[in-house]
């Protein structure tokens, strides 16, 4: 085993230095920066140089245990390159103007945020905003954060968050764009060319960091900053695709994850950052470690902070985060032979690089107007947008009896521990949120709906009934309300209320921290004290609309089955509550769909559509068959599918029509469907196009996602969708690592998602 292992790292080295990128021509422009750059680093010291490569926190934010200390003496004595969290023009210009007026060289800093999903305006989840596949809304979405973080004093962040996803429990899906490779390289490109936009010299754009290199949501047991074990098929067709869409679409800087890859940390794995990131990829910016990567290093057993720090060093890692290793034990190193100058050399290049290419050393100001800050930040266009992005990425699961759109008349009883919490809206990485324009649910319906009906609300349960779940849930000020009285009391207060009324909303889910960083969970169904107030509810006989707040995958099967109609609003930002209440009173149709799949129970994850099959396949349709792949308990089948949403309006989907059943290299073909809205409202739909290699020199998933269009059709109305298909759609990378499209035959599928759809056949022919 050893040995074919072996074999495989030498075929994925050499493949990488076969696909190596070719050597551009070096610009008028790059000629002119590494001029400038090659005659400031020969002024430099290795002290200076070594202070490049220090990335420190301001401290209004943190995301570990570490935060930095005496800030101020090490720029001024140019031991720090960059900082982050650290926001306003006033307090960038006050640690800008240390460093080109007190340092030595005066080498301006970058300044770095987690600007996820929004800065001041806040867009929903990066989850959600997956769910509305609409690649030109999401690059926008990154526009306006960019337009806002860079007018107070902002020019990198730490963002788009790239990671395949694929099991529920881990924290973090709320971060990325789900288990999908196709769709996360699209929604990756969109949000680096969003940030960057066309010229980084520019004051209202900002440089990106793709992360986290590589496969942290992988992790095992889906239990966060855990150890990645992968094969190198799954690596390479499945995980990376989405890193290096970013780096293809000219992301400027990239960070390593904090789990380790074939047994060696992704900070000091030089396999990753150099042979595949640099050779294979053609990267040129530079990589920087998470918040004290390198220091934790020690803790995954690789050695002391001198040892770890030269490692990572020379593994290809260019910026130290909080650990202050390089700063600290490189110099010592150097002398010690450990690491060599051309090692600082080409670390502090990059950085100076970056800098560079974003304008600072022509003025280190740039992004220091409070003039912008006053008139770029919560604009009511920004506002505007926000609250219609969120109606276009909530999914609507369920809607029996067509229970929904709710009318805007009568009395509506809106219950639950989320209905009246303003804080809980914009959802986790909502570090920079400005809740002055964030309203509860509650103030939303009421908002949507005006004088027209009338808004009960009642608490109806606490969050939780595990008093410390409760504590660590509403950390960070989350302003959940806690009610002390007993659970029987409560609940009683709740069906009263809802008697009153002609139909109840209830509130329900997940706090904003009960999904994100260091939030994972083994239980991911709602929290049973929420689930016996559901109960209550329903034994009233009223209608119950269950609004579900989520930033994962949820296990609500018992949900599924016996509430009317589920709208998953995941946690959309600024303008959440106001949006909600559009898609309720059908001032919007919903039209999001999944971007992760739904389980039954937990006992599935990970669970995603594009699955390989086994040598015993379960038949379609069917539950258990000993000597099957399946469980005793449930069937295989998922609680909803990827790609998954309702809406209040019907489609039907015609058959699957090809302009030719062979596929030649070179050429292309078409696969075409009819779509018709048979329903009464005008709707949003997302058609989908999956293809299976049905015979490959290595396994092959049963279904991938290759396009998708989202389409909006009038009732009654059709359209022809056309999706073009060529060579390159159907490449791999094979058993020895080489990107190929194999000769044989494919089925192509199209539909609503991954699972209804219809479907046709092909083959790729040699010539």
């Amino acid at each position: 085993m050893k040995k074919a292992t072996t074999l495989l790292y030498i075929a994925a080295f050499c493949t990488g230095v076969a696909q190596a990128q070719p050597k551009p021509a070096v610009t008028a422009q790059q000629s002119k920066m590494n001029t400038f750059i090659s005659q400031l680093m020969a002024k430099m010291t290795v002290d200076e140089k070594i202070g490049q490569l220090n990335l420190v926190t301001g401290g209004e934010a943190k995301t570990g245990e570490a935060v930095s200390n005496g800030v101020e003496s090490k720029i001024a004595q140019g031991q720090v390159g960059g900082i982050f969290s650290l926001t306003t023009p006033g307090r960038v210009r006050q640690a800008q103007q240390i460093a080109v007026t007190k340092s030595r060289l005066k080498i301006p800093l970058i300044f770095g945020q987690d600007v996820i999903h929004g800065y001041k305006t806040t867009f929903p989840i990066p989850l959600a905003l997956a769910a509305s596949w609409d690649l030109p809304l999401i690059e926008k979405t990154a526009r306006v954060a960019a337009t806002e973080a860079s007018a107070d004093g902002i020019n990198w962040t730490f963002s788009p968050m790239v990671d395949v996803s694929r099991d529920a429990r881990w924290g973090r899906v709320s971060e990325g764009s789900g288990e999908d490779t196709y769709l996360g390289s699209q929604i990756a490109k969109v949000m680096v060319r969003g940030y960057q936009g066309d010229d980084l010299t520019e004051n209202n754009t900002i440089m990106s960091c793709v992360k986290h290199f590589a496969l942290y949501g992988a992790a095992e047991s889906g239990r966060d900053y855990n150890t990645t074990d992968m094969s190198l098929d799954r690596m390479y067709n499945d995980y990376l695709p989405p890193y290096k869409a970013a780096v293809d679409a000219g992301a400027g800087s990239v960070m390593a994850s904090f789990n380790d890859i074939n047994g060696v940390p992704a900070t000091a794995n030089k396999w990753l950052l150099t042979d595949v990131l640099r050779k294979q990829w053609g990267f040129k910016g530079f990589v920087t470690s998470d918040y004290t990567g390198v220091s934790e290093l020690i803790e995954h057993g690789l050695g002391d902070l001198q040892q770890v720090s030269a490692r990572s060093l020379k593994a290809g890692m260019e910026m130290d985060m909080v650990s202050e290793g390089y700063l600290t034990t490189l110099k010592k190193s150097l002398q010690d032979g450990k690491v060599t100058i051309a090692d600082i050399n080409n670390a502090c290049r990059l950085i100076l690089e970056a800098k560079y290419k974003l304008g600072l050393f022509d003025d280190p100001y740039k992004y220091c107007s409070e003039e912008r800050a006053k008139k770029e930040i919560l604009t009511p266009e920004h506002l505007k947008f926000a609250r219609d992005v969120a109606g276009q990425t909530f999914v609507l699961l369920k809607n029996g009896g067509n229970i929904l759109p709710l009318k805007k008349s009568g009395t509506v009883a809106v219950i639950g521990p989320l209905a009246n919490t303003k804080a809980n809206m914009p959802g986790t990485w909502s570090v920079n949120a400005d809740l002055s324009n964030t309203m509860s649910l509650i103030e939303g319906l009421k908002n949507v709906v005006g004088n027209k009906a009338n808004i009960l609300y009642s608490v109806g349960s606490n969050l939780t009934a595990d008093a410390t779940l409760q504590k660590n849930a509403t950390m960070f000020g989350r302003d959940i309300p806690r009610d002390n009285r007993p659970e029987e009391d409560i609940i009683k207060e709740a069906v009263a209320t809802a008697q009153k009324a002609d139909v109840v909303v209830a509130a329900l889910g997940e706090s904003s921290e009960m999904s994100g960083e260091s939030s994972s969970r083994t239980d991911i169904e709602v929290p049973e004290v929420q689930r016996r107030l559901l109960e209550a509810l329903l034994k009233t006989g009223k209608p119950v609309v269950l609004v579900l707040f989520t930033g994962r995958p949820l296990a609500i099967k018992w949900e599924s089955e016996n509430v009317p109609a589920i709208l998953n609003v995941w946690f959309g930002g600024t303008q959440a509550a106001n949006a909600i209440g559009d898609v309720l009173f059908g001032d919007v149709n919903p039209s999001g769909k999944l971007a992760m799949t739904f389980p039954q129970n937990v006992g599935q994850v990970p669970l995603y559509y594009s699955h390989k099959n086994t040598g015993r396949p379960l038949a379609q349709g069917a539950w258990f068959t000993k000597f099957r792949s399946n469980y005793l308990d449930v069937s295989n089948d998922p609680l909803y599918p990827f790609g998954f949403g309702l809406s209040y309006t019907t489609f039907s989907y015609g058959d699957v029509k090809l302009s030719s059943n062979s596929l030649r290299p070179g050429q292309s073909i078409t696969a075409k469907v009819t779509v018709t809205n048979t329903g009464k409202t005008e709707g949003k739909e997302v058609v989908q196009l999956y293809t299976r290699d049905l015979v490959g020199s290595s396994t092959r998933p049963v279904k991938e996602l290759k396009g998708f269009q989202k389409i909006s059709l009038k009732p009654g109305e059709s359209k022809e969708v056309t999706f073009t298909i060529s060579e390159n759609d159907l490449k791999f990378y094979n058993e020895a690592l080489k990107y190929v499209a194999e000769p044989g035959d494919f089925k192509v599928f199209i539909g609503p998602n991954s699972r209804d759809v219809k479907e046709s056949q092909f083959t790729l022919v040699n010539k």
